[in-house]
Formats: structure tokens, C-alpha cells, sequence
């Protein structure tokens, strides 16, 4: 939530902002709870979950489900990241 509101305030779009200490892993679907139940034996990988799947039905896009149902379609960053703040 403080994310989401810092975002809203500076009016960015925190898929495109610097977070340090995330990880995203392209696992096979056939080990992937074997996966996250090993991140999850680790303090920093409590939180650990499956957060998308591949599917041929529209090679090369990316797209992300809303909180609301939709879908959006997640561009490839364009120009230089934001800077990082630490």
C-alpha cells in the first residue's frame, strides 16, 4: 500500500520503478510449487507465490490482470528506468 500510494502521489507507474531485493523466476509449470514451498523455507521468501503462467495464445505480449478483472497489456520499458532512490 505505501507503494501504491507514493506512485499515485508522483503520478508513476510502480511497474516501471526500481525495486531492489525482488526476484521473479521462469520455472517449469511442472516444479513450480516445488519451487515457491523452497523460496518459502527461506526468511526472505515467506511471501513467495506464483504469479502468472505462459500461454500461446498471444506470443510475445505480457499482460496483467487488474484488481478489477481487466487486463492490461505491459509494454516494454521505453528510454532509461527511473533512477534509483537509495
Amino acid at each position: 500500500e505505501p507503494v501504491r500510494a507514493a506512485c499515485e502521489i508522483l503520478g508513476l507507474d510502480p511497474l516501471y520503478v526500481a525495486n531492489e531485493g525482488k526476484v521473479i523466476a521462469v520455472v517449469d509449470p511442472k516444479r513450480a510449487d516445488e519451487a515457491v514451498e523452497l523460496m518459502r523455507r527461506h526468511p526472505l521468501g515467506r511471501e513467495a507465490s506464483i504469479i502468472g503462467s505462459f500461454t500461446e495464445d498471444h506470443p510475445g505480449r505480457v499482460y496483467l490482470r487488474t484488481e478489477i478483472g481487466s487486463r492490461r497489456i505491459i509494454e516494454m520499458l521505453m528510454g532509461e528506468q527511473l533512477p534509483r532512490i537509495c
